[in-house]
C-alpha cells in the first residue's frame, strides 16, 4: 500500500516539474504581434514643467518644517541652545 501511494507521489510530482519556456514580452515597448513601437513625442516645456513642479513643493515643505519648529519651541520639546560656541 505505501508502495503505490510513494510510486503515484513520484509520478505527479515528474508531471508538475515540466516547465514549459514563459516568453516574457515588454509591451511598454513592443506590439502584441512583437513590433517596434515608434518613439514617443517629447513635451516641448519638459524643463518648465518640472521647474513648476519642484518650486512649490520645496515652499510647502520649508512652510511645514517651519510650523514643526515653531510648535516644538513654543511647547518647549526642542529648544536651540544659545551657547556661543567661539574658542576665542
Amino acid at each position: 500500500m505505501a508502495i503505490f501511494r510513494l510510486t503515484r507521489l513520484v509520478a505527479q510530482s515528474k508531471t508538475l516539474t515540466k516547465h514549459e519556456p514563459i516568453i516574457h514580452l515588454r509591451t511598454a515597448t513592443t506590439t502584441p504581434t512583437g513590433a517596434i513601437l515608434p518613439e514617443p513625442q517629447k513635451q516641448p516645456f519638459g524643463l518648465l514643467c518640472i521647474v513648476f513642479a519642484v518650486v512649490p513643493g520645496l515652499l510647502i515643505g520649508a512652510a511645514i518644517s517651519k510650523n514643526i519648529a515653531n510648535f516644538l519651541e513654543e511647547n518647549e520639546l526642542f529648544v536651540p541652545s544659545d551657547d556661543d560656541d567661539d574658542d576665542d
